[in-house]
Order: C-alpha cells, then structure tokens, then sequence
C-alpha cells in the first residue's frame, strides 16, 4: 500500500498550522523548524490526512499540537517505538517524529537505533540544542566535554556523542544535517527526508536562547560560517570558504584542508557521494567536525535504498494470508495446548 498523492488539491502552510498558541520561549530555534515543516509538508504532495506525528518528552515534543494533522504525544524516549508500531499497521500514512538530543539519545536511544537500522519508513527529525531545555540547563547526551550546567557544576567529565556518526552506524538510509538560522538550507534538507522512502534522520542544530545560547556559532554567525562549515552537495568536491577557496584533500587517511585560487580547485578534493553506499566515507564526514580545523559538514551524509520494515512485514503478513487463509481468533484461542481450570471447591 503506498502514499496516496494529491493532485487537485493545493494544499498551503496555513493547512497544516492548528489553533493552538505555540508555546516556546522567545527566540526558540524551535519556531523557525516549525514553520519551515508547515511550509514543506505541503510540497510532498501528500493529503493533509494522511500524516501523523509522534513525538516523546521534551520542548520540541510539543510539536504535534501544533500540526493541523493526527499526532501522538508519548512518553520519554518511546516516540519511534510508537511510531515503528503505527507505520507497520499504516503504511499509507506518512509518520514523522519529533525528538530531542535527550529524549533520543539517553531514555530514547535503543528505540532509536533500532527504528534506524530496521529502516521503518519514519522521517526522524532530531532537535540537537546540546542542553536539557524543559527541565531548566542540566547536560545532556549532546553536550561538550567540560560542559557546566546545573547538574554539571564542575564540567561535564562525559564524552559527547554525535547524532549523525550514531545514525549512519545504525544504518539509516537518509541521514542529514542542517540548523536552525539558514531556512533554505532547512527546507532542502526536510523535503529531501520527506521523499525519502526508508528510516530518514535529521539532525537539526536548534538554538536554545535560554539554557545554551550560542552553541552553534560557528554555524549560524555569518561573519564566520563561511570559514567553518561545508554545504554537501551530491557529485560536487567538498569546497568551502568565503571565496569558495578552500577544500578538503585525503592524505594518507586522514583529511585535510588546503587552499588554492577560486576559479582552479585541484583535481584531488574529496567528491561527495551521498547515494553512493560507502559507510567509510560517511563515517569520515560524520566525525569531521570533530577534527581541529576542519569544517562541520551539513546537508546530506547518505541517501540509499533498500527494503524498508513496514514493506517486508505487510509482504509477510500477505504470505502467511495466501498460504492459510484469514485469521480466525475464536480457532487460535483454542487451537494448540488448551486446558480447563475448574473450581473444585
């Protein structure tokens, strides 16, 4: 059963805005990933009916009361387990889920990896502000060595883990990134997740202004962005820079940045393959940013296909039908070992 695609109705951000008063603090990122959603949903061209979003605990977890569409506020952690559970039963329905680095990456994480590497078609978009937001600054699973926050008063002695290295190891079929200032850049990468058809991740770096101001500066200021972030773009080298004069070589392994003149990029840059299914290679984008000097990567690591959850059950249950007929519950209550208890007394 596939996505039913509308063809006569046009479908508007105003379709899919409800009547509830979106509730953030004031200059949440979390506004910005809204609206952008609101603006891309409608360009899938998918029947507003036909979405669902699920989300677990945390500030970005309001966000299905804030979709005109069906939705399911759940419990810490559990929002692809809930979800994976409704797009086997459904697979007509588009289902999203809405997350957080806490509620994803501590309670959350065993149902997240195994949502990724069953690839359950799921768009998982993964709000990353490197903080615990809805209960007041403590570190999260995000946040960086030495970190101080409530709850880490001397600085946090945990290694941070990084979202988009943690999905292409769970074999996701789509994994991305973008953040919360660059709207174009957001809406690209949110379409692309919504036409994927497998497990599709999103990581978005989301600006909380209360709680972990400015932790992504050197994606979002625009004096320095340039400098210290890459624009992934399928079959192109991996340039970056104000002047576009910069690129990222392999040497020996690792890589490296080197600089020539704008209008002659050398042969020997890295060319960037996202539908190509090579997990080394994106594994190196992934911890990229992790290495002094070289830039954070965004847009999308991996694009692939291969059978997805929903399609491979659907397809088990249709050959267990053929093969022995519909189910009768009244017959596989009192088919196999059945006993009687009786009250003797």
């Amino acid at each position: 059963m596939s996505l039913e695609v509308v063809k006569n109705e046009k479908l508007t951000r105003k379709d899919f805005t409800s009547d509830q008063d979106v509730r953030w603090c004031p200059g949440c990122g979390d506004y910005a990933i809204l609206a952008t959603l609101q603006n891309v949903l409608p360009q899938l061209g998918i029947p507003r009916e036909k979405y669902a979003f699920i989300s677990g605990i945390g500030c970005s977890s309001r966000f299905p009361y804030y979709m005109e569409t069906y939705g399911f506020h759940t419990i810490h952690g559990r929002a692809p387990a809930i979800a994976t559970g409704l797009k086997a039963h459904r697979p007509d329905l588009s289902v999203w889920v809405i997350t957080g680095d806490g509620d994803a990456l501590s309670i959350g994480g065993n149902h997240l990896i195994h949502a990724l590497r069953r690839n359950v078609d799921l768009k998982i978009i993964l709000f990353n502000n490197r903080i615990y937001g809805l209960t007041k600054g403590q570190y999260s699973p995000t946040s960086e060595y030495g970190k101080k926050t409530k709850s880490t008063p001397y600085g946090s002695v945990d290694y941070p883990l990084n979202p988009t290295a943690l999905a292409l190891a769970a074999e996701a079929t789509f994994v991305a990134r973008t953040h919360d200032t660059d709207i174009k850049h957001m809406t690209e990468v949110l379409k692309a997740a919504g036409e994927h058809k497998g497990s599709a991740f999103v990581e978005i770096y989301q600006n909380c202004v209360i709680f972990n101001d400015n932790a992504f500066t050197q994606v979002s200021d625009k004096q320095t962005r340039d400098d210290l972030s890459i624009k992934l773009a399928d079959g192109k080298p991996l340039i970056f820079g104000k002047e576009l004069n910069k690129g990222i070589k392999l040497n020996q392994g690792s890589m490296e940045v080197v600089s020539f003149e704008a209008d002659s990029p050398p042969d020997d840059l890295m060319v960037h393959h996202a539908t190509k299914d090579d997990s080394v290679y994106a594994h190196l984008l992934a911890r990229m940013e992790e290495i002094p000097g070289l830039p954070v990567p965004l847009g999308v690591f991996r694009a692939i296909q291969k059978s997805t959850y929903d399609e491979m059950v659907q397809a088990q249950v249709q050959d267990a039908i053929e093969k022995t007929g519909p189910g009768d519950m009244e017959k596989l209550l009192n088919s196999g070992d059945t006993w009687i208890v009786e009250n003797k007394a």
